[in-house]
């Protein structure tokens, strides 16, 4: 590599073991001097957390409870498919949970794919279902005559508690569609700040189950629009649920933003969607995806809040910092032993390519940004590719304007196209002058006009 303005001097004089440029050593503002030379010479031999083991269904089952954790230990068992051990204690904590709920009908369905390979105890239950239904068709019956004498007697609270009664029970026994419905239904009998947060939260949660997430938007300002009854709890749930609507969307900034600003008092309060670690996890990953380097330091690096989340999943918060330091290496490491475990998630596993996509191209550009020229053998080892990989890699982000750079494939330099920062100057200033003249005649031309009272003089003519 040579430094930009120095062609004759040597190449940068400390390249990491791990393959990224030191930038830093403690205060990871410092950026490479001009001469190209490092800063510093401190090496980062961090060891690499052993992520790439295979998830601990128990472990991660546990953060969750619910639908939410039903449905997650599913979607694993769907995506575990060359991996029977996996699959079936997934669909065995499955089975588990839903024996202590009452949907009846995800319950036929888990039995039906367990098969009978975890033996009779996990058999179909013909006497349980039966059960649960009767009960379940005895509750519907009974709460139909509460809300209609609620009704009669026209009593907005008792009217308000029995639909969101109906909202719970269709909820529970998997009638999402129903559940959402009766929810909303509560809208027109709240008559405190705190009964419409209370609908809206039940609205979310829905919602989420059933992948509407413009509902969610929608619910989620109409809650923010009551401030004064929203503890931090509640509020941090909100941020999560519109974080999860934004990554749905693909709208990573926003997602990141979202998560970052949600409050360390969220806790396991809302694990029946998201857990704190998925907090650090959506959250970082967007942030890496989306955000500069400044806003990389000052909103989640430097961000005290966030750091109590990072600090449940190591993994991510060091190639956080590995991102920023420009410890490409370990930081792609990282991204690789994650990646397996990522796609078993249930709301992340149709970004991980995109985000993954994003980060790799946001390192190719920030390691390429200081310099004049670069060797591509060098950079194709610090991001452990082939160098006719990296070509193909770097074509595409100098055919997109991401790199302002051409390639001298014969040899295998890439050699940067910095502007003219002299003649860019001379240009504004010019522009700058005339947009002075052009205001400054304006203003006189005004001037005259008032002093010569042609307006006053127009209107009489009329």
């Amino acid at each position: 590599m040579e430094p930009e303005g120095s062609p004759s001097l040597p190449m940068i004089d400390e390249i990491h073991s791990n393959g990224g440029i030191n930038l830093c050593d403690g205060d990871v503002d410092d950026e490479p001097s001009i001469d190209g030379t490092n800063t510093t010479t401190t090496t980062n031999n961090r060891p690499i957390i052993s992520s790439g083991e295979q998830l601990d269904v128990e472990a991660y089952g546990g953060l969750y409870q619910g639908r939410t954790k039903i449905m997650r230990l599913l979607f694993i068992a769907e995506s575990c498919e060359g991996n029977p051990a996996m699959r079936l204690e997934a669909l065995r904590m499955a089975h588990d949970e839903i024996k202590k709920g009452e949907n009846t009908q995800l319950y036929r369905e888990v039995v039906q794919k367990i098969d009978g390979e975890l033996g009779p105890n996990y058999a179909m239950d013909s006497a349980w279902c039966d059960s649960v239904d009767r009960r379940a068709d005895q509750k519907k019956e009974k709460l139909e005559n509460e809300l209609n004498a609620y009704r009669t007697n026209l009593i907005k609270e008792s009217i308000r508690m029995g639909y969101n009664d109906f909202g719970d029970f269709y909820y529970a026994h998997g009638a999402l569609g129903d559940a959402f419905k009766s929810y909303v239904r509560t809208r027109d009998y709240c008559t405190t700040s705190k009964h419409i947060i209370h609908m809206c939260l039940s609205a979310i949660l829905v919602s989420i189950e059933m992948g509407q997430f413009t509902h969610v938007t929608s619910y989620v300002s109409k809650a923010e629009q009551s401030p004064e009854a929203l503890d931090p709890v509640t509020a941090a749930k909100l941020r999560c649920a519109a974080g999860l609507a934004h990554l749905e969307a693909k709208k990573y900034k926003l997602a990141a933003r979202k998560f970052l600003e949600t409050g360390s008092e969220l806790g396991s309060h809302y694990n029946e969607v998201i857990a704190a670690q998925d907090v650090a996890t959506y959250g970082g990953l967007c942030a890496l995806a989306s955000f500069d380097r400044a806003e990389l330091k000052s909103k989640v690096i430097d961000n005290v809040n966030f750091r109590n989340f990072l600090e449940l999943v190591p993994e991510v918060r060091e190639l956080i910092n590995d991102f920023y330091s420009s410890h490409y290496a370990s930081c792609l490491d990282y991204l690789g032993n994650l990646k397996a475990n990522l796609l078993l998630d249930i709301h992340l596993h149709d970004h991980v390519e995109t985000l993954y996509d994003q980060i790799r191209n946001k390192a190719l550009i920030q390691y390429t940004h200081p310099f004049v020229s670069v060797d591509l053998q060098m950079m194709a080892n610090a991001f452990k590719t082939s160098v006719a990989g990296l070509e193909k890699e770097l074509e595409a982000l100098i055919t997109d304007d991401q790199i302002q750079a051409r390639i001298d494939s014969h040899n295998k330099i890439l050699y940067a196209r910095h502007a003219d920062q002299r003649n860019a100057t001379f240009q504004r200033v010019l522009q700058t002058g005339n947009e002075f003249d052009r205001d400054v005649r304006s203003m006189l031309l005004r001037a005259n006009l008032i002093k010569h009272e042609y307006n006053l003089r127009a209107a009489r003519k009329h």
